[in-house]
This record gives C-alpha cells, sequence and structure tokens, in this order.
C-alpha cells in the first residue's frame, strides 16, 4: 500500500526540514521533498498543520512480560508506544524469569510480532539473573536478537563483572546500558535525600549514590573502549562527569527522563507515590543541571524508564509502594514542553527522540531517509490537552502528571508503512 503525506512540516534533522510530501511504498519511505507526486491508488494523508517526523525510538521501556502480566503486556505496552509516537522501543530485562538467554529473548520477540504494533526489541541481561555475579550468555543474546545490555535496576556492583561485560559487549558490538547506582549508598532511601526528606521522615538516597556509579562506569568505559549509555542521570555532577567524559573522546552516551527535567523532589510532599521513582526526583539546582546538559549535548537522549504498576501496589505507604511511573502517553508533550521554553529548538528535541537513541544503540532507525523503514508519526504542536490516565492505552496508570494541561498530540503513528494508530480511535 502506497501513502502519500502530504503538506506537512517535516522535521528529519540533519535531512529535510520544511514543508513538504513524504512518499511511503512497500513499507519503505520511498521520497521526501517540497511536491512529491502520488502514485495511481496511493492513500493521501492531508498533514497541513501537522508535524511530520520520524517515528520516536525509546531504548529504556519495561513492558512487564513474562512474569507481571498484570502490570502490562507487550500487546499493552505497545499500544500505548504508538499512541504516544514511539515505533521502536526496547524492553529492559527486569520480567521473570529475567531475560538473560534465549528462550526469553525469542518469546518477547514473538509477543511483539503478535501485537503487530510498534517495534519491540529486547535489551538482554548483563549476568545470569541480573544477580551481578555471572556473566550471562552475551553472544547468545545478541544472535538471538537483544539490541542492547543491561541489568537495569540492579546495578552490576562488582567492577571486574563490569569490565568484562564490557569486553564482551565490545566484542559483540553492544552497548552497555548501566542504572547507575551505588546500592550501599542508597540502602533503604525512598526518595532524594535532603532538606524535605528529613521533613518528611523519609529516608533518602543521596546524589553521590549515582555519582559514584557514573565515574566507575565511566573509568571502565575509557578502559575498554565499549559503548556505555547511562540510562535516566538525575543528578548535577552525573551531568558534569558525562560532560568531562565526552570532552575526552570516551564513548559514553547519556539519557534524561521527561520527570527528572519537569518535576523536583517538592512534588513528593503529600507522600504522593506517583512522585516515587528511582533514581528519585531531585532538586531544582539538579533540573536546571539535566535541561543544560539536554542544552548541551550533554545529554544524547530523552526516554522514558516507563515503568507501569498496579493500583494496589501505589497505593501502599511511601516506603513499600515500588519505584516507577508510566511515560509513554506523556513524553511528547513533555518535551514539546522544553521547546516551548526555550531549553531545544524542535529540531534538537526531535532529534533525542529519534535518530540520538537510534545511534546509542546502533539501530537503523529514527530517520526519514529513502530507504528506512517507513515509521512516521504525525503530531499536531498545538494541540492542548488534559492527562487522563484513564484513557491511557497502558495498563497502569502511576502517572504524578494526572490533570496537567499540555500542549503537543500525536494524531498518526505508522509503523512499517502501516498506520497503526489514530487520534480518534485506539490501535488499528
Amino acid at each position: 500500500m502506497a501513502i502519500l503525506i502530504k503538506g506537512g512540516r517535516i522535521v528529519d534533522p540533519g535531512r529535510f526540514v520544511g514543508t513538504g510530501d513524504v512518499l511511503i511504498e512497500q513499507g519503505k519511505i520511498a521520497a521526501v521533498g517540497a511536491t512529491v507526486a502520488a502514485p495511481a491508488g496511493a492513500t493521501v494523508i492531508d498533514a497541513k498543520g501537522l508535524l511530520v517526523l520520524p517515528g520516536f525510538v525509546d531504548v529504556h521501556v519495561h513492558f512487564r512480560e513474562p512474569g507481571f502480566e498484570y502490570k502490562e503486556t507487550i500487546q499493552s505496552g505497545a499500544a500505548a508506544a504508538v499512541a504516544g509516537g514511539f515505533t521502536t522501543v526496547c524492553c529492559m530485562p527486569n520480567t521473570n524469569p529475567v531475560n538473560d538467554n534465549q528462550a526469553v529473548t525469542e518469546f518477547i520477540l514473538e509477543r511483539a510480532k503478535q501485537a503487530g504494533l510498534a517495534h519491540v526489541l529486547p535489551v538482554g541481561a548483563i549476568t545470569k539473573g541480573s544477580e551481578g555475579k555471572e556473566l550471562a550468555e552475551i553472544g547468545d543474546l545478541r544472535r538471538s536478537g537483544c539490541v542492547a545490555i543491561s541489568d537495569d535496576g540492579k546495578p552490576v556492583m562488582n567492577s571486574l563483572v563490569m569490565r568484562r561485560a564490557m569486553e564482551y559487549a565490545k566484542a559483540f558490538d553492544l552497548t552497555v546500558v548501566d542504572h547507575c547506582e551505588d546500592i550501599h549508598l542508597a540502602e533503604g532511601g525512598c526518595m532524594n535525600e535532603g532538606l524535605i526528606s528529613t521533613e518528611l521522615g523519609l529516608p533518602g538516597i543521596p546524589a553521590a549514590a549515582e555519582d559514584v556509579m557514573v565515574a566507575r562506569n565511566v573509568s571502565l568505559s575509557e578502559l575498554t573502549g565499549a559503548r556505555l549509555h547511562l540510562a535516566h542521570i538525575s543528578t548535577a555532577g552525573s551531568v558534569r562527569m558525562v560532560r568531562e567524559a565526552k570532552a575526552r573522546g570516551i564513548a559514553v552516551t547519556a539519557e534524561a527522563c521527561p520527570h527528572h527535567f519537569t518535576l523536583t523532589e517538592e512534588v513528593v510532599r503529600g507522600y504522593n507515590t506517583h512522585a516515587k521513582m528511582n533514581p528519585p526526583l531531585r532538586t531544582w539546582a539538579d533540573v536546571q543541571a539535566i535541561k543544560e546538559g539536554l542544552r548541551d549535548g550533554t545529554i544524547d537522549v530523552i526516554a522514558t524508564d516507563h515503568a507501569p504498576h498496579a493500583t494496589q501496589e501505589k497505593q501502599q505507604d511511601f516506603t513499600e509502594a515500588p519505584f516507577g511511573i508510566v511515560g509513554l502517553e506523556t513524553a511528547l508533550s513533555l518535551t514539546l514542553g522544553l521547546v516551548d521554553e526555550g531549553v531545544l529548538s524542535l529540531e534538537q528535541a526531535v532529534t533525542k527522540l529519534t535518530s540520538a537513541p537510534a545511534a546509542a544503540f546502533g539501530l537503523s532507525k529514527g530517520t526519514l531517509a529513502v530507504g528506512a523503514d517507513a515509521d512516521v508519526v504525525l503530531v499536531d504542536p498545538n494541540e492542548q490537552w488534559t492527562v487522563d490516565p484513564a484513557k491511557f492505552r497502558s495498563k497502569s496508570r502511576n502517572t504524578p502528571f494526572a490533570g496537567w494541561k499540555v500542549k503537543g498530540r500525536v494524531r498518526v503513528t505508522i509503523v512499517g508503512g502501516r498506520p497503526v494508530f489514530d487520534a480518534n480511535g485506539a490501535e488499528r
């Protein structure tokens, strides 16, 4: 099926920015230009007033399947993804069983194929069972379809194990992703350590718990030459160290999440468990540092860390409730908020949602280049809407943004040349 997307404002940074047309044929981008003729029988989509963007790439999501399907399934997670404009997502291995082997990887890929929505790409575990002791079969994970390795929320504390993991990852051309947290410094904490945690009587997680592990991982990346990707950095210290590492030519990329550049620890007042995530919301100064890191390119990627939980789990006491929020369906609007604020240009924002995350993991995604997979999202940048978790495609509702009035909304999402979402209905 041929599709001509006509008259939209195309933003494909480094390739084409301006009003024009995009032609899709046989699931691929066939032409992009100021004027493209529609072949006979083509479906024409009028994109006047809309942004036409490469499909977004999220390198950090949790789809919970296998093992925790009551929180999210690959089907529901992929539905949330395409509703938010994400056509490619990389799912972390903290499932049950952990994705540390070929069988689990192939299960995830098969479920994604059955869903028929976003491209769902597995991230394999660094160590068996994510226990931080014995390396998983990294080569097998690569061959079976994993696009990176990570122990996600269980950071590898043993530096020798992490060194060996990086050496193997380099040999198999994989990116190593780390949740930077010294678990001993963070032990028992549930929010940022500081004045507010003291006032609320809640145990805190110091910024140093993140900074120490960023420093360690950067040093190991320099030693091994492996590609290192730092997940959801949240502190001014982390931003500074990544900036310095890049200046020294170390192969490090970093991501920030919308909640970490939008909210501060103040939101925890009232013991709001929807404001409980790891790393925790930090101070105003940290938020400003994250924004500056995004502005100057220190932070390459915007990712969601989409972490669904059941309602009853978040209704526990603050110290007992699980960490994490959902983010796929609000990320675009919160990112466009940085554009309105003047932190990023529109082109920079699109880059951090598309080609930059793809490059971090070595993926051929996030572009409207001729011959690329036809993963395209049409966005109304001016549509105002109110965040209503009851309308999420995700199975979970754990968001601190409920009731927020935001701007910018996905109208149509196309994956592999096939429309899979439109704003007037659910996934197709």
